[in-house]
């Protein structure tokens, strides 16, 4: 079983036991997933650049990330786990699209442009 499959029948198991299943329909979790990104935002928003990996690391700041990073992902699994997309597969198949957009011989080095993805 992957990490995933872990995490998605975790979160099954947490949403049943509490009744909370009838809240969860695709679009309410995926709000729910955007305020939790911002939430992960909101804890880097103002670190200077030159300095955010360090204090990253640093409590109690390194947990506060880990637990909205953490939000992140569960509320992502239960979108794929709403959805039935099999979020692992489907992530490597986005890597290898961008690998053939963007060959490392041709951008190696380089930033990507804006809104290229």
């Amino acid at each position: 079983m992957s990490d995933l499959e872990t995490i998605r029948d975790a979160a099954r198991a947490f949403r049943e036991e509490r009744d909370w299943e009838k809240f969860q329909d695709p679009k309410s979790v995926m709000l729910a997933l955007v305020g939790e990104v911002g939430e992960l935002a909101e804890l880097m928003q103002w670190l200077p650049a030159n300095e955010a990996r360090a204090r990253l690391r640093e409590e109690p700041l390194r947990t506060r990330v880990a637990d909205e990073m953490s939000d992140v992902i569960i509320y992502l699994v239960t979108l794929a786990d709403k959805l039935d997309v099999d979020l692992g597969a489907a992530a490597l198949t986005k890597i290898e699209k961008s690998a053939q957009k963007h060959p490392a011989a041709a951008v190696r080095g380089s930033a990507p442009s804006r809104g290229v993805r």
